[in-house]
């Protein structure tokens, strides 16, 4: 059963946790709003943004109707991260729930683009697969989900492993090792912000 759309993608609601029935509350379309407001982002950085959304929030949304991307630069969430976080540094990813009692918003996911692109190329993995499992990883925070102990770390990243695959992404936990001549066996296991 399609209970309507989401980033362009049909959307078929899941089973609650631990439900035998197999039906989910069915849930409002999302509308993903992507800004680029600085770095050196390129023209197909937004659907790819889009799709990873999509994809981190179905059957996952409940009564959201709206979720922002804003692909910035490290300047910019240097910027945001000290501001909320109190840390002077830029992160790959921050996550913004929404500063007032809004059902329908989620929230918004800032990208620094920098930090991506180098963050790729230390752990030898292409950009668009990175910047993919940032957003996925930054959406569900505002889903709920965290990594602040091992347990909740497990699970989270066992969710984002499994909705990069329905997006044809490598596992970015996996663990590889490097040939001596510098040739890569793999991709080296990611970390999250």
């Amino acid at each position: 059963m399609t209970v309507g759309t989401l980033g362009g993608v049909e959307l078929v609601p899941e089973p609650e946790p631990g439900s035998t029935s197999g039906t989910a509350m069915p849930e409002q379309a999302v509308e993903i709003a992507v800004s680029t407001i600085a770095g050196a982002w390129n023209d197909d950085d937004e659907g790819l943004c889009q799709r990873a959304a999509g994809a981190a929030l179905r059957g996952r949304a409940a009564t959201c109707t709206e979720l922002s991307l804003v692909l910035a630069d490290d300047a910019t969430v240097r910027r945001l991260n000290h501001e909320y976080r109190g840390k002077d540094s830029a992160t790959n990813v921050l996550s913004f729930p929404p500063a007032f009692d809004d059902e329908t918003l989620l929230g918004d996911v800032v990208l620094a683009e920098e930090t991506v692109r180098r963050e790729a190329v230390e752990q030898g993995k292409a950009r668009a697969d990175h910047a993919t499992h940032l957003v996925v990883h930054g959406c569900l925070h505002l889903l709920g989900y965290d990594h602040e102990d091992d347990e909740e770390a497990r699970r989270m990243e066992a969710l984002e492993v499994e909705i990069l695959a329905t997006l044809g992404v490598a596992d970015p936990y996996q663990e590889v090792e490097f040939q001596a001549d510098g040739g890569q066996v793999g991709a080296i296991g990611g970390e999250h912000g």
